[in-house]
C-alpha cells in the first residue's frame, strides 16, 4: 500500500502547474466536427452534466439526441466519475432496456430488448467486437443506441450497440489525477493530462491503474491501461487525430453460483465453486486509430478513419454445470479458450449541406471496407466433481484438443447512403440504405483439410420521420433493420449446415418522442417491436435437417430522463417494460418459452444535487422483476431492489473527496446471469473511497 500511495503523490506533485479550466472534455465535437479546435471555455459555477445534446453516433452527422428517431440513452463521463463506475456492466444497469451477462466471467456481454451479444461494442463509431472487458478511464461518453440499425453500424447489432466516445485533444490545458479505494482492499488511479504544444497541436494521455479484490473469495484483477493521443489542425479547414490504446486484463474468471429447487443458490454469495488457481484470464488489447476530417467548402465535409486494432485473449476455467440436490454434490466443467484477433477498418464518408427548392438537407455517402483475422482453439478437461461443504477445490487438469481449432478470415466490403431532409422546421425525414457483402472463410485444423467459406449480401434500410410540434418536443416513427450471419456474433466456427443457411433478420418498429420540460433536461419515451426471424429450428418432416422457421419477439415501452434539472441537480433515471419470447420453435427452444435476462419491469435513478458549491450528495436505486436464467425458464432470478448514495465535498478548488457506497441496506440478490449454473450474485454494502485533484 505504501508504494501505492507514495506513486500517487509522485504524480500529483509531477502535475501543480497552473492551467485553465478544461471545457470541452473532447466531448460534444465528435468525429462529425474533426476541424473543430475545441478550444477550452471557462463556465463559472457549472459543472459538466449528464447525457449529451447531441451526437454524430446515430446518424453518422452531427445531430441533437431529440431530433434522432431512435432511442438513444448516454452517460457521459462526469456521471460515470460520480457513480464511480468501472465497467460496461456497471453502466448498463442504469440504462433502461439493457441487462449485462456475466460473459463467462471473461468478458463483456449485453442483453439488449431481448437480444444477447458478444459482440455489438464499438468506438467511435467503428466495430470493436473482440471478447474482453472494456474499461472507463478514457471515455468522454458511452451512448447505448436500441433496435437494430445495421444502416450505420453494419452487421448485428440485432437488439442495438453500445458505443465508447474516447476522448481526444481539446488543444487546451487540464491535468487531473484521480486515486481511490474500497472496502475490500482495491485500489484504482487514473490520470487525465491535456497539454497544447503549439499553435493547433495538441497531446493528451489517460491512464489507468487498478488492483480490485472482489467480495468473492479467491476472486480478483489486475490491469492497466494508457491511451496517448495527439491532434493537429493542419490549417483551418483540416484536423487529424492519432490515437493508440494498450489495455492489459488479468483477473480470476468467476462463473458464480450454482441453481437449487429452481432458484439460485443461497448462503454462497462469497463461495467460489471450483477451482481458482486454474480459472484466469488474460487480455491483451492494442488498439490504434486514424481520423483525418477535412471541410471542402460549399457544405462539403470529407473525413476517414482507420483502426487497427490486435487483441490477444487466453481464458481457463472450473466451474459449476449442476448440483443434485439429494446429495449436494457439485458437478464441475472445465475448458480452455484461446480467441486472437487482428481487425482492419476503414471508412470513408462525405457529407454535404445543401439546400435544395427550399429544403434542407444533409446527405451522407459512406465506405466502409474491413478484414478480420481470428485463431480459436479451445480445450476440454475431464469433470469433476465439489461438494457444499467443500465448494473449492484444487484439481489437476488435462486439457485435450475439441473441434473448435481453427482460423477465421472476414471480409467486408460496404456502401451507405442517407438523406436528412428538413421540409420545415416541424417535420424531418431520415432515410437510408447499406449495402454490405460480408465473406467469411473458415480453416479447421482438426479435422484437418477442412475449408468453408459463405458469402452473404445485405440489404439494410432504415426510416424516420420526425415531427416537431414545439421546438422542446418531437415526436417520431421509425422502421430499422439488421442481419447477423449465421456463424455468430464472433462468426468463430462455420459448419456445413450454417454454410447453407442466410443471415437472421432482425427489424424494428418504433415509435417515441423526446421532451424538454425545461431547458437542460431530456426526457425520452420509445414503445417498440422488434422480430427476430430466419433462426434456425429442427426440420419438422424429422429428417434431422435445419431450416430458417424459427423467430423471437421483443415488445416493450423506455422512458429516460437525463441530463440536469437545474445547474445544481443531474439526473439520470429510465423505467423499461418489456416481453421477450420465442414466438416460433428454434434450435435452443420450442415457442412459448421466455428470452432469458428480460424483466417484466426494470427501474434505475440516479441523481446529483449539489447542496452548496462545495458540498453535494448523490442517491441511486435500481429495481427488477424476477426474470430467467437461461431459454429453459426452469431457473429465476428473483426480483430485487439495490439503493446507492454518495457525498462530494471540495476541500479547496480542485481538490475534490468523494465517497460512494453501494448496496446502501445490504440487500442480497442475483443481478445476472449465463445460464442456469451461473448465477452472479450481487455484491453486499460496499464502500469506495476517491480523491481527485483537478490541476
Amino acid at each position: 500500500m505504501k508504494f501505492y500511495t507514495l506513486s500517487f503523490l509522485a504524480v500529483a506533485l509531477a502535475t501543480t502547474a497552473p492551467v485553465a479550466a478544461h471545457a470541452a472534455e473532447g466531448s460534444e465535437a465528435s468525429e462529425s466536427e474533426l476541424t473543430e479546435s475545441q478550444e477550452p471555455i471557462i463556465v463559472e459555477g457549472r459543472r459538466p452534466e449528464y447525457g449529451a445534446k447531441s451526437t454524430s453516433t446515430a446518424t453518422k452527422t452531427r445531430t441533437e439526441i431529440k431530433d434522432v428517431p431512435q432511442a438513444l440513452s448516454v452517460v457521459s463521463e462526469q456521471q460515470i466519475e460520480d457513480q464511480q463506475l468501472r465497467s460496461v456492466s456497471e453502466l448498463l444497469y442504469f440504462v433502461p432496456g439493457a441487462t449485462p451477462s456475466p460473459g463467462e466471467g471473461h468478458r463483456d456481454q449485453i442483453v439488449l430488448r431481448g437480444n444477447n451479444s458478444t459482440a455489438d461494442f464499438f468506438v467511435d463509431g467503428i466495430r470493436d467486437d473482440a471478447q474482453y472487458f472494456r474499461d472507463l478511464y478514457n471515455v468522454d461518453r458511452v451512448e447505448v443506441l436500441k433496435g437494430p440499425n445495421a444502416m450505420i453500424f453494419g452487421r448485428g447489432g440485432g437488439g442495438g450497440v453500445v458505443n465508447r466516445v474516447l476522448k481526444r485533444s481539446s488543444l487546451g490545458a487540464y491535468r487531473e489525477v484521480l486515486g481511490s479505494v474500497d472496502a475490500f482492499g482495491g485500489v484504482r488511479f487514473t490520470g487525465d493530462f491535456d497539454q497544447p504544444l503549439g499553435a493547433g497541436v495538441g497531446a493528451r494521455l489517460n491512464a489507468m491503474y487498478e488492483n480490485g479484490d472482489s467480495f468473492r473469495r479467491y476472486v480478483d484483477l489486475n490491469r492497466y491501461g494508457l491511451n496517448p493521443t495527439v491532434a493537429l489542425l493542419a490549417g483551418p479547414d483540416t484536423r487529424i487525430d492519432l490515437s493508440y490504446e494498450y489495455l492489459r486484463d488479468r483477473r480470476t474468471v468467476d462463473r458464480g453460483v450454482p441453481a437449487f429447487n429452481d432458484e439460485p443458490l443461497r448462503g454462497f454469495d462469497r463461495t467460489f465453486f471450483g477451482d481458482p488457481e486454474r480459472s484466469f484470464s488474460r487480455a491483451d488489447v492494442n488498439l490504434g486509430t486514424l481520423s483525418v476530417g477535412h471541410e471542402l467548402g460549399a457544405g462539403l465535409t470529407l473525413r476517414n478513419r482507420t483502426i487497427l486494432a490486435a487483441y490477444d485473449k487466453y481464458y481457463q476455467n472450473v466451474y459449476p454445470t449442476g448440483l443434485d440436490e439429494t446429495t449436494d454434490v457439485v458437478s464441475l466443467g472445465a475448458y480452455s479458450l484461446r480467441s486472437d484477433r487482428a481487425n482492419l477498418l476503414n471508412q470513408t464518408e462525405l457529407v454535404w449541406e445543401s439546400r435544395w427548392g427550399g429544403i434542407d438537407q444533409t446527405l451522407l455517402f459512406g465506405l466502409e471496407f474491413g478484414r478480420q483475422k481470428s485463431r480459436n482453439e479451445r480445450r476440454a478437461a475431464a469433470g469433476s466433481t465439489a461438494t457444499l461443504a467443500e465448494p473449492t477445490v484444487e484439481r489437476p487438469l488435462v486439457f485435450v484438443s475439441t473441434p473448435t481449432d481453427n482460423r477465421t478470415r472476414a471480409g467486408i466490403a460496404a456502401f451507405y447512403m442517407q438523406d436528412q431532409i428538413r421540409l420545415s422546421p416541424m417535420f424531418e425525414i431520415i432515410a437510408g440504405v447499406r449495402f454490405e457483402r460480408f465473406r467469411l472463410s473458415v480453416d479447421d485444423l482438426r479435422p484437418a483439410g477442412l475449408d468453408l467459406a459463405r458469402t452473404d449480401q445485405m440489404v439494410s434500410p432504415r426510416l424516420g420521420l420526425v415531427a416537431k410540434p414545439r421546438r422542446n418536443l418531437s415526436v417520431y416513427a421509425s422502421y430499422s433493420r439488421s442481419y447477423l450471419p449465421q456463424s455468430g456474433d464472433q462468426f468463430a466456427t462455420l459448419d456445413l449446415t450454417s454454410k447453407a443457411l442466410k443471415p437472421e433478420r432482425f427489424d424494428n418498429y418504433e415509435i417515441g418522442a423526446k421532451w424538454e420540460p425545461v431547458p437542460g433536461l431530456l426526457a425520452t419515451a420509445a414503445i417498440y417491436q422488434l422480430d427476430r426471424t430466419n433462426t434456425s429450428a429442427p426440420n419438422p418432416d424429422g429428417s434431422g435437417t435445419v431450416v430458417l422457421t424459427g423467430a423471437q419477439r421483443s415488445r416493450g415501452l423506455e422512458l429516460g430522463l437525463e441530463r440536469s434539472i437545474s445547474h445544481r441537480w443531474q439526473v439520470s433515471a429510465g423505467y423499461a417494460l418489456q416481453k421477450a419470447e420465442i414466438t416460433e420453435t428454434t434450435s435452443a427452444a420450442p415457442a412459448g418459452r421466455e428470452v432469458p435476462l428480460v424483466p417484466r419491469h426494470a427501474f434505475s435513478l440516479w441523481n446529483r444535487y449539489d447542496v452548496s458549491d462545495k458540498f453535494g450528495l448523490g442517491f441511486g436505486a435500481i429495481a427488477r422483476s424476477k426474470s430467467y436464467a437461461s431459454v429453459s425458464n426452469k431457473v429465476i432470478l428473483p426480483g430485487y431492489a439495490r439503493f446507492d448514495a454518495a457525498a462530494y465535498y471540495e476541500i479547496r478548488r480542485g481538490i475534490e473527496l468523494q465517497l460512494n457506497v453501494e448496496n446502501l441496506l445490504g440487500a442480497r440478490y442475483f443481478p445476472t446471469a449465463y445460464n442456469d449454473n451461473n448465477i452472479a450474485p450481487g455484491a453486499p454494502f460496499t464502500a469506495k473511497a476517491s480523491l481527485r485533484l483537478a490541476l
